[in-house]
């Protein structure tokens, strides 16, 4: 429910208390079967209408093995406004590979509704179809509503011992499930944990679930958990389950918690049944889960940075068919791309000072691909009063200053971006080539700074403007494995009609990203848009698809580090 805002409270925190977080809960029965010799393996995404015939993914499901009945765990979470009429689609796929992209994936039907539909429904059950007035087969979606109220999560550290082989040439692969009984007596799934293979006695990693998803904040209302064997080629056995209440599992932030893991048709028929195991509860807390919110409105500042490509491959700037050719009414997709996305970001910097550079051309007046010097950076915080110095912020650069200032790289506010790379454009020479670590690194150099202090103070973003195929791809990718353990995030757009499949690879959708020597990427910070896909949407269409991602890796970021805002909501100013 919407409050009514105080006279003295400011708008942004007026909009704020007007928002409703909404989970849904998905879950299919009688899906048409794509696979030969197995059954389907789906998977269900959740696509928002951003404007004419144009749709941006909010989030999509896990992919759930040879399942024809598939009840999704994970929740899809989506911010509910009253005065909005919020159109949705829910596609499900047979997911046969490891790509992100669901080009290549059969569709095995969706559903488009609104969000106001659902909730108005609580559960709303609908064919699928193949296209419009195309059933996919007997195929339904069952679509569960529920708000959120609570920010209080449940994290848990679960192992087990001594389970049930239940593999003929091995032993069993097992994961967890937990279930909450809802009103009506039935069991609904709110967690299943990853597979560990060929362990009868597992730990499996800590996770969280939102209290109301795990108990609906009840202490005293029963949980289910089940211990089972997966198998790839048919359905999963039941190796054991037990039910408590959530009060029993909190006993474990003080000590372990034990339980026996039974197997209900063994007890039934042996007299001399024990149990198939033991499952340890090693640790269970309630902590706040933080929204972006929560992280803004208390103090964390976005800083916010721009990088344009300058390569050849653009084309000569005065022609027409050039990339960075200005049109007679005063843009171009470069510009558009730094008025659409900049105009949001910019809300969420107080000083509203931007750095922005250009690389791969040629600058005066040696006409050098960037600077080759090394130069005291405006942020350095040495205590070199010099105007060079070989500090940490101030190393030899591929890219070069917007303003050609390297001391002062700053503009004032989007449109001082805009100015300043109207004036560069005369000034250079496009050249190459197109590397992006340099200025990742460069970035990061601040975000690892910034991540010193031990606070969610500050998080900064990179937008990256480019028409072509990386050509540092290999140091790049270490660049962004690198700074996916800072509080950064990269957005790169692709303008023109080039290859991007590089820039798809960066964007670690389609599975963890690792650096040439096999490291992992922390968590996912690039998001790749094609601007070619917006041309013809309208402007906040573009910004709202490359930004979606930013609010979730700035909470990431920060939930990994245990770091609170730095003003606690609902504290007292001073």
């Amino acid at each position: 429910m919407c409050r009514l805002p105080r006279l003295e409270s400011p708008p942004r925190l007026e909009m704020a208390q007007c928002v409703t977080k909404v989970e849904l809960s998905i879950s299919c029965e009688n899906l048409i079967d794509k696979d030969v010799g197995s059954k389907s393996d789906p998977l269900c995404v959740l696509l928002q209408n951003v404007g004419g015939d144009q749709w941006a993914e909010l989030d999509r499901t896990e992919k759930i093995k040879n399942c024809q009945k598939p009840e999704f765990s994970k929740k899809l979470l989506i911010d509910y406004y009253f005065e909005k009429v919020q159109k949705l689609k829910f596609g499900v796929y047979d997911i046969d590979n490891k790509s992100y992209d669901l080009n290549d994936d059969d569709y095995l039907g969706g559903v488009e509704c609104t969000l106001g539909q659902i909730v108005s429904s609580k559960t709303l059950t609908r064919p699928l179809e193949l296209k419009k007035g195309k059933p996919a087969g007997k195929g339904t979606i069952k679509i569960s509503a529920e708000e959120i109220k609570d920010t209080r999560v449940v994290s848990l550290e679960i192992e087990a011992q001594n389970l049930d082989k239940k593999d003929f040439l091995g032993k069993s692969d097992p994961f967890l499930e937990f279930y909450k009984q809802n009103d009506g007596g039935k069991w609904q799934l709110v967690y299943r944990s990853e597979v560990i293979k060929n362990n009868l006695n597992p730990c499996w990693k800590k996770f969280s679930v939102p209290l109301q998803t795990f108990c609906g904040g009840d202490f005293n209302k029963p949980i289910k958990v089940s211990v089972s064997d997966m198998d790839d080629s048919t359905s999963s056995d039941l190796i054991g389950e037990f039910t408590c209440i959530t009060a029993k599992l909190l006993e474990a932030r003080d000590h372990v918690v034990e339980f026996e893991c039974i197997h209900p048709g063994k007890k039934q028929k042996k007299k001399s049944y024990k149990n198939s195991g033991i499952v340890r509860i090693k640790s269970c807390k309630i902590e706040t889960d933080y929204s972006f919110l929560d992280y803004v409105m208390g103090g964390c500042q976005i800083n916010f940075t721009v990088g344009i490509d300058f390569t050849g491959s653009n084309g000569y700037p005065k022609s027409p068919d050039s990339l960075h050719y200005i049109s007679p009414n005063g843009i171009n997709e470069y510009l558009t791309a730094i008025w659409s996305v900049g105009n949001v970001v910019q809300d969420y910097d107080t000083d509203k000072l931007f750095p922005a550079f250009g690389f791969g051309a040629q600058v005066p007046p040696n006409w050098q691909v960037g600077f080759s010097e090394f130069r005291h950076h405006p942020l350095c915080v040495c205590q070199c009063l010099t105007k060079w110095c070989k500090c940490s912020l101030s190393q030899v650069s591929h890219e070069f200053a917007l303003n050609f200032n390297p001391n002062n790289p700053y503009c004032q506010g989007i449109q001082g971006i805009v100015d300043a790379y109207r004036q560069a454009l005369p000034q250079i020479r496009l050249y190459g080539p197109t590397n992006f670590s340099p200025i990742i690194n460069h970035v990061a150099r601040f975000a690892a700074q910034s991540a010193q202090q031990g606070t969610a103070a500050q998080y900064f973003v990179l937008l990256i403007i480019t028409d072509g195929e990386i050509t540092d791809l290999d140091q790049t990718r270490q660049a962004v494995v690198n700074a996916s353990k800072l509080p950064m995030s990269v957005i790169i757009i692709g303008v023109g009609s080039a290859d991007f499949k590089a820039m798809e690879f960066l964007d670690g959708d389609d599975g963890v990203l690792r650096s040439l020597t096999g490291e992992p990427a922390a968590r996912d910070i690039v998001q790749f848009v094609p601007f070619r896909k917006f041309q013809n949407a309208p402007r906040e269409a573009l910004s709202q698809t490359v930004l979606a991602e930013v609010p979730k890796q700035l909470v990431s970021y920060y939930k990994m580090q245990g770091w609170a805002p730095v003003k606690l909501p609902g504290a007292k100013q001073e």
